[in-house]
């Protein structure tokens, strides 16, 4: 029997931190942007995706692949944003093209 493997505990403190994060990311993102900026997430999440694959560092592929997958999950996030933005639940931004004032 070998000693202790923290790989996992590590790569669940960075999911735990990843996710904390992009509630942030996705509520910015969403006020300067739009969801039109889904695109940027959607690139993001298969490229380091992808990249976790070749990484030898199980940390390190598996920090990649979380934040990965936290980019692809972030376009469902900025398209409820915006739903919560209409709700009135978070402020939209005035400076913002796109935002019409509804009567």
């Amino acid at each position: 029997m070998s000693g202790l493997n923290p790989q996992g505990i590590i790569i669940g403190f960075i999911t735990f931190l990843l996710i904390g994060m992009f509630h942030v990311v996705v509520i910015k993102a969403e006020y300067y942007f739009s969801k039109s900026c889904w695109p940027v997430f959607l690139v993001l999440g298969i490229a380091l995706a992808a990249l976790s694959l070749f990484v030898q560092n199980v940390v390190l592929s598996g920090a990649l692949a979380v934040l990965g997958i936290t980019c692809l999950w972030s376009i469902l996030e900025l398209f409820e944003q915006e739903k919560r933005v209409k709700k009135g639940w978070f402020p939209e931004n005035p400076k913002r093209k796109d935002n019409k004032k509804s009567l």
